[in-house]
């Protein structure tokens, strides 16, 4: 009884104390989530107000939190927008992959720590975080936006090369032999091709596990059953070594039609409350004391890190005809590192692998969780700012375009992909309406409640 009441009163004074710090935020017009992570600081090991009875609880929190998150980005997605962006985006996410790692593994190097530690420290650069880029593309308004399902996109293939990179991974720290380490690599990627298969062929039967469309829709039934899935191919994913994210988002991507959308409408609530609950278990994860050591080498490395991601994300926008704007919000949307690089440094702490991989670690993926969503609120004032400064004031249509983030329709080609979305060119019928920085499209949306793309379940319909 006495646990139970610690639980409570602990828990319910976090959450009320992210809850202020949440509205604070919104008043001013930031994510909230660098001041959920800041938080969680004073509220974890070596902090002022350190939490015992509830840790337990808030980490299993921070699992369901981004399991939502990952499953609420996927409802907004079809398989074929999927299958359609992973092959367009292949060449970026290899982009992606060797870039990021690059600082991690240098770092290494240049410490003495060797190459297995390298092989750890590129790993723990090179990989976004879901979580934090999914809840940020949300708290800005930007799911709809056209660079969205290239940043996913290269997300996603981040993911899968992580269902290739953490077998290996755990194979060298725990010294086992080539065969044993094939077989787990092996039997790691059936079961990934697997997932894959069964949401991408099987859509119209994972949507009737869930609730069938032609009954009345209810909504408690669509949230048990939703959640009830999403949680248990999570943890089958998890068990098999497939990312649990990876899982998550599969199953939102598989479910399509009113299904959906009421699954959305339904868990976004849940999302929110978990999500906020990761971010805060984020915090706690870090001694403070552990900071100031090795925030010089973070430091370095996060500013590496940003730059890095700008870039691939730039270029994987440009590849996919993505207006100027665009392709800079799509390279500050991929800056945040989070979960997985935390899974990746704890693996080699808990092999007693080098054990000052894991400060450096943690103070450089809180750095970045917190540069990430600043660098996505303020990278379009920035960008705006230099240009003027270099190019003067533009003209209207072509400021109203990059605002947008889509190609102007007068200058730049459409690319064939994105006509769906932005309705007919010039020549054709009416370009699309860029009254409003983010205002609506003319041409028709799509979607999973359409059968088409992302731009109907929210979000501007803008870039």
């Amino acid at each position: 009884m006495a646990n139970t009441t610690a639980i409570l009163i602990e828990l319910g004074g976090v959450l009320f104390c992210l809850g202020i710090i949440g509205h604070i935020a919104n008043r001013f017009g930031v994510s909230p989530i660098p001041f959920y992570l800041l938080a969680g600081l004073a509220f974890g090991h070596g902090g002022v107000l350190p939490l015992g009875a509830s840790e337990e609880f808030i980490h299993t929190g921070a699992e369901i939190g981004v399991v939502l998150l990952l499953l609420t980005l996927g409802l907004e997605y079809t398989a074929d927008e999927l299958l359609h962006g992973l092959r367009k985006q292949a060449p970026a996410g290899v982009l992606d992959l060797l870039l990021n790692a690059a600082p991690g593994v240098a770092a290494a190097l240049i410490l003495g720590w060797g190459w297995t530690a390298a092989i750890v420290m590129g790993g723990v650069t090179a990989i976004s975080s879901s979580g934090i880029i999914a809840k940020v593309l949300d708290d800005l308004g930007r799911v709809g936006n056209r660079e969205t399902p290239v940043v996913l996109s290269v997300l996603v293939l981040e993911d899968l090369a992580m269902a290739v990179y953490l077998p290996i991974l755990t194979a060298l720290l725990a010294d086992q032999t080539f065969g044993r380490a094939s077989l787990t690599l092996g039997f790691a990627l059936g079961a990934l091709v697997l997932v894959l298969f069964v949401a991408l062929r099987h859509s119209d039967k994972v949507t009737r596990l869930v609730f069938n469309p032609k009954h009345d829709r209810n909504d408690e039934i669509i949230l048990l059953r939703a959640l009830g899935l999403a949680l248990l191919v999570a943890g089958v994913a998890q068990h098999l070594q497939v990312s649990a994210a990876v899982g998550a988002f599969l199953v939102g991507i598989a479910l399509s039609g009113p299904v959906a959308e009421g699954a959305r409408e339904v868990l976004t609530p849940l999302r929110d409350l978990f999500a906020t609950v990761f971010f805060g278990f984020f915090g706690l994860q870090t001694d403070p004391a552990e900071i100031p050591p090795v925030i010089a080498a973070a430091s370095i490395l996060a500013l590496l890190g940003v730059a890095t991601k700008i870039f691939t994300g730039w270029w994987a926008a440009r590849q996919a005809g993505i207006g100027t704007m665009g392709r800079f919000r799509a390279g500050a949307a991929l800056v945040a590192r989070g979960e997985f690089s935390i899974v990746i440094a704890g693996l080699a702490v808990a092999a007693g692998f080098n054990q000052q991989l894991g400060p450096l670690a943690a103070c450089y993926v809180l750095l970045m969780a917190i540069l990430g969503p600043l660098t996505a609120r303020f990278v379009e004032p920035v960008v705006r700012a230099v240009r003027a400064r270099r190019g003067g004031a533009k003209p209207a249509t072509a400021a109203a375009a990059d605002a947008d983030g889509a190609p102007d329709p007068l200058t730049e080609p459409v690319p064939n992909h994105l006509t769906g979305l932005m309705g007919p060119v010039p020549g054709q019928a009416s370009a699309p309406e860029l009254g409003h920085p983010n205002g609506p499209v003319t041409g028709p949306v799509t979607g999973h409640a359409s059968g088409g793309g992302p731009t109907a379940g929210g979000g501007p319909a803008g870039s």
